[in-house]
């Protein structure tokens, strides 16, 4: 696969942010759990959660609610209450991103164009297209989407 469910997930709600999205998974851990909420899921569920529970999540979900199986909402809490040990945890490097490229980044998370983000930031359009391939190099991602998600990930934004 070209990324895994934490990384769709950021692009799907990046792309269309009304769609509410359940992780099903067989992972556990405080850190994917973290980052699929972070990611922007809604809810998440182990895979070994019977029908009828993901059926109720569901309606749970669209009612506004946040549907989690027993043991990761009980992992979550656990975030809440150490956010610097998660966050740190995914900090990891900061990229040498300069500046100007995280301001960038941040226009990019806001779903501004080229155009508008050299407006915004008083620069040219191709200063922003410059500085969007290095953002691309140094971040190793091939598109925007990709480039944002790392980016909030990685805590840079």
């Amino acid at each position: 696969p070209e990324m895994d469910g934490i990384e769709a997930t950021a692009e799907i709600v990046a792309q269309y942010p009304h769609i509410k999205i359940i992780m099903l998974t067989v992972f556990d851990d405080e850190q994917r759990i973290f980052n699929a909420i972070q990611a922007g899921a809604m809810g998440y569920l182990l895979k070994d959660e019977p029908p009828q529970k993901l059926h109720e999540s569901i309606k749970m979900i669209m009612d506004g609610g946040a549907p989690m199986s027993p043991t990761i909402a009980a992992k979550s809490l656990k975030l809440l209450r150490n956010p610097i040990r998660a966050e740190s945890e995914t900090t990891g490097e900061n990229f040498n991103l300069g500046k100007r490229e995280v301001e960038v980044l941040e226009q990019l998370s806001q779903g501004l164009d080229y155009q508008k983000i050299a407006e915004n930031l008083f620069i040219s359009p191709a200063t922003v297209r410059k500085h969007i391939e290095n953002i691309y190099r140094k971040l190793q991602v091939n598109n925007k989407m990709r480039a944002v998600n790392k980016a909030i990930r990685h805590n840079i934004i």
